[in-house]
């Protein structure tokens, strides 16, 4: 972070997940959430409607921060799609906004970021959390799905298109040394949470709903979740050192439920990316998981908001833009 920020600077923060909206006020000094709102995306009922809630947060807070005499800088939406240079949704994975004018109906309220949801995560753990010792780092989150971006000196390198994000979607084809068969496997159907809900329900003892049941079962001892906790975590760490061979990053930090959550999850992920890191010297590299928790998301769209400001600010007009 940079300048002298005014201690009243603010920015809202709007996460939209698959699943949660997470909205929050942000002090640009601190990173601190200053307050929020959660409500269920519901992405079943499609992209206007989602829209429109994320509006009428976007509102209350603005509400909010004129009730608490704060200096409103913006609004900051993060997205879990593909984000072009321009803001433009390219995507539509888990959210019906890839042909909405998602930007400009924000705009209309106060200047507006349109970014995706792993490069704002990474911004704030640039800015404020694990990543603020280190001038090159890679983030990596790890939840429903699985992404990455590169971090140098503060920001997180989108590509020529926005689309420098996609660690885990396609398939590593290769064909089987014993019997012949091609194989595609994807990581994410591999590593992500629900992949682990779907391996784990093929062999396990119970049925589990989310991640987190699997990884508790491993941590009870359960073979089947052991297993499938354990190779997936040696999966995710093979990835994890290519990109560490590629470019070489001083640190990797890691967030998103599953990828902060530890256990044997993050110690067989550790481990396996150190065994697969190539050069000696990379090999003890800082492995981190993220500081900003839960809260990632919403401090991270606050943060592509602060990270457009020069260095002494005051509230922006509605009628200026950021890019």
């Amino acid at each position: 972070m940079v300048g002298n920020p005014d201690p009243a600077a603010c920015a809202i923060g709007l996460d939209v997940g698959g699943t949660k909206i997470a909205a929050g006020l942000v002090g640009y000094a601190s990173g601190t959430v200053l307050a929020r709102r959660t409500v269920p995306t519901l992405p079943q009922r499609g992209g206007e409607a989602v829209l429109s809630d994320t509006l009428a947060l976007a509102e209350w807070l603005m509400e909010e921060a004129d009730r608490r005499d704060l200096e409103l800088q913006g609004i900051g939406v993060g997205v879990p799609e593909l984000v072009d240079p321009e803001g433009n949704i390219t995507s539509s994975h888990s959210l019906a906004w890839q042909d909405i004018s998602v930007q400009p109906a924000f705009a209309s309220l106060a200047p507006t970021v349109v970014e995706s949801d792993v490069r704002a995560g990474a911004l704030a753990e640039a800015m404020y959390g694990a990543g603020r010792a280190y001038q090159l780092f890679f983030y990596v989150t790890v939840g429903t799905g699985i992404s990455s971006t590169l971090v140098q000196d503060g920001r997180p390198f989108a590509g020529a298109r926005g689309n420098a994000l996609i660690m885990a979607s396609s398939p590593f084809s290769v064909e089987c040394s014993i019997c012949g068969e091609a194989l595609n496997p994807v990581l994410e159907e591999f590593a992500s949470g629900p992949a682990l809900v779907a391996r784990y329900n093929r062999h396990g003892s119970r049925v589990a709903e989310r991640g987190e049941d699997v990884t508790t079962a491993a941590e009870e001892g359960e073979d089947a979740a052991v297993k499938v906790v354990q190779s997936a975590g040696e999966a995710l760490g093979n990835s994890v050192a290519f990109l560490v061979n590629v470019m070489d990053p001083e640190a990797v930090v890691v967030g998103g439920g599953l990828g902060s959550s530890g256990g044997l999850y993050w110690d067989s992920f550790v481990s396996s990316t150190r065994a697969h890191i190539w050069a000696e010297n990379s090999r003890k590299l800082p492995i981190l998981p993220a500081a900003m928790g839960a809260d990632s998301g919403l401090i991270g769209a606050a943060a592509t908001v602060f990270r457009n400001l020069p260095a002494t600010t005051g509230a922006i007009q509605a009628t200026d833009t950021l890019n």
